[in-house]
């Protein structure tokens, strides 16, 4: 049976590298008969402002009811953002604001602390570049950006195992170096990592 791939491109700006990371992972899961859809979060027609939080739903755009079924159909979802500020791009922040909703994603259980995982069954993995040494994101900053997607929201909503790649430093990064990390993520994709 072959493996349901989504990959779900975070970054604003198609010039980055961001991009040919998507496209090496497309081309090594491509090779390995997997299916594959995407999403590339900037070319989507959304307000990623969740207006009124949860007391109030927000009709969800065209867009974001076609990520949704995206996301419903993958088995394995793929990420690839950088890392700014420590965190997510804005855009793809307002993503899963909007998406990883209550009823969608989740549900809080009545007069409890707890709630059910509505997206168990599900694997992902995190692709992310940095402008600093991995060792420094990881141990000196804490990782908060690998902490809000991994834990608080893939793992909050049932998605594991979810692992991490870091891939940096880009900022000053080489050719030669670049085309070794664009073979390290299409060997990922070949093996559905």
């Amino acid at each position: 049976m072959k493996k349901k791939i989504l990959i779900i491109n975070g970054h604003p700006n198609k010039d980055s590298f961001n991009f040919g990371i998507a496209q090496a992972y497309k081309e090594g899961a491509e090779s390995s008969q997997a299916e594959i859809k995407e999403i590339v979060v900037s070319e989507l027609n959304f307000n990623p402002n969740l207006k009124y939080g949860y007391q109030k739903r927000t009709e969800l755009e065209p867009d974001l009811v076609e990520s949704w079924e995206k996301i419903k159909w993958a088995d394995h979802l793929v990420w690839i953002h950088p890392v700014w500020w420590g965190g997510l791009p804005a855009i793809l922040k307002g993503f899963i604001d909007r998406l990883f909703l209550p009823t969608f994603a989740f549900q809080y259980r009545d007069n409890s602390v707890f709630w059910d995982k509505l997206l168990k069954g599900k694997t992902a993995h995190i692709i992310t570049t940095l402008d600093q040494p991995s060792w420094y994101y990881k141990f000196i900053n804490g990782q908060p950006s690998t902490k809000q997607l991994k834990k608080n929201t893939l793992e909050f909503c049932g998605i594991k195992p979810v692992k991490v790649t870091y891939i940096g430093v880009v900022r000053n990064s080489t050719q030669a170096q670049r085309e070794k990390w664009l073979t390290k993520v299409k060997i990922l994709g070949n093996k559905q990592k």
